[in-house]
C-alpha cells in the first residue's frame, strides 16, 4: 500500500498539536484527517475509515477512551489501528486505553520526527496483513506457521509448540500490545488452567533464543514484539 493511499485520523483538542503533527505526517505523503474531540472523531472515523487513528486521551465532549470504545463497535473499523497520546505518568490512561481497544500509546511530549517514526512502525502492520498468513517475515526473522519453523538470520531455531505460538501471535502485529488475558486465551485456550506466570516464563525463554530487545513488557498490561 502506497503512502498516498493511507489515511490517518488525528484527534486532539489542541490546535497546535493537530497543526504540527498533521504537517509532519502530510510531508511524509499520508492523507491526514483531523478532529478536535471524541464525538467528531467517531463521526469522521465512520465516514473516512482511516487506517490509523492517533488520539489524545483527555478531550472535551467525549474523551479518547470513550471514543475508542465507540469506534471498536463499528465492524468496518475493526482493523483500524488506534494509538493514544498520553501525558507522562498517566499509567491509568494507558491501561484504560488498552481495555477500550487501543493497540498502542505514544507518550507526550514527543518530537515530531520521533512521532513520524512511531507512526511508520505502527503502519508496518498493514504490510504484515497483506502478506501470506502461513509465512511471516519481520526483519531477519522468518516464521513459517505451516511447518512450525523459525529462521533467524538464516539459522533455524527449534521452538516448543507454545513458544512458537506465542512468538507467532506477538510477531503477527509488531508494536501491538497484547494483553495477558488475550495471550492466555489465544495461545493456551481452554487446554489447562494457567496463570500469568506461565506467560512470563515463555517470554523469558523466547528472549534467550530470539533476543531480549525483541520483546517489551508493558507493565500491568502485557507484551509486544519489537521488530
Amino acid at each position: 500500500m502506497k503512502k498516498k493511499d493511507i489515511k490517518i485520523l488525528l484527534v486532539d483538542d489542541e490546535p497546535d498539536i493537530l497543526e504540527i503533527v498533521g504537517y509532519n505526517l502530510s510531508a511524509e505523503g499520508y492523507q491526514i484527517i483531523t478532529a478536535s474531540d471524541g464525538v467528531e472523531a467517531v463521526k469522521k472515523a465512520k465516514k473516512e475509515r482511516p487506517h490509523l487513528i492517533v488520539m489524545d486521551v483527555m478531550m472535551p465532549e467525549m474523551d479518547g477512551i470513550e471514543a475508542c470504545e465507540q469506534i471498536r463497535k463499528v465492524p468496518e473499523l475493526s482493523d483500524t489501528i488506534i494509538t493514544f497520546l498520553t501525558a507522562r505518568g498517566e499509567d491509568y490512561s494507558q491501561v484504560a486505553g488498552f481495555d477500550a481497544g487501543a493497540d498502542d500509546y505514544i507518550t507526550k511530549p514527543i518530537k515530531p520526527k520521533v512521532l513520524v517514526s512511531k507512526v511508520k512502525a505502527l503502519l508496518r502492520r498493514l504490510k504484515e496483513e497483506e502478506t501470506s498468513d502461513s509465512v511471516m517475515k519481520i526483519g531477519s526473522l522468518v516464521i513459517n506457521r505451516d511447518e512450525y519453523k523459525i529462521t533467524l538470520k538464516g539459522q533455524e531455531i527449534i521452538l516448543p509448540r507454545k513458544e512458537f505460538e506465542l512468538l507467532s501471535l506477538l510477531a503477527s502485529k509488531p508494536g501491538k500490545v497484547f494483553k495477558r488475558e488475550d495471550i492466555l486465551d489465544k495461545v493456551w485456550g481452554n487446554e489447562v488452567v494457567v496463570g500469568g506466570r506461565t506467560i512470563d516464563v515463555h517470554i523469558r525463554k523466547l528472549r534467550e533464543k530470539i533476543g531480549d530487545k525483541s520483546f517489551k513488557t508493558v507493565k500491568g498490561v502485557g507484551y509486544k514484539f519489537i521488530d
